[in-house]
């Protein structure tokens, strides 16, 4: 993987910040989509959109699942930041490294089992009637 360096840019104020804000935020979907983890749950996303529009549940219960769906997806973000700034300043192996690898990854296990029990919570919701 080759590594672009690049100058410190200026500091955008106003509706130009905005819109390089959301030009980083595409970056970071562009960059998110070459893990395996995050296209996974992309097409959970899609089995979970079908699952709830097929319940007959709340919309602060649809709601709530999407919230919840968005803060996996932005942890899953923090997490893949975590593992290239890892890689990219300790290279070798290090229990450092490991563990901040590790506690990554147990936020986003943590948000999946949440996604999971707010599932299980609607589909026992869904049943009872």
């Amino acid at each position: 993987m080759t590594e672009r360096l690049r100058l410190p840019q200026t500091k955008r104020e106003g509706l130009a910040h905005l819109f390089a804000a959301a030009g980083y935020s595409l970056g970071g979907i562009r960059r998110l989509t070459h893990e395996p983890a995050f296209r996974q749950e992309a097409i959970a996303a899609v089995g979970l959109v079908a699952a709830y529009a097929a319940m007959d549940v709340t919309g602060g219960l649809r709601l709530a699942a999407a919230v919840l769906f968005l803060v996996l997806i932005a942890m899953e973000a923090v997490n893949t930041a975590i593992e290239e700034i890892v890689d990219r300043i300790s290279p070798e192996i290090s229990d450092m490294a490991r563990y901040a690898k590790d506690l990554g990854s147990l936020a986003v296990f943590c948000l999946l089992c949440a996604n999971a029990i707010l599932l299980i919570y609607a589909l026992a919701l869904q049943f009872q009637r």
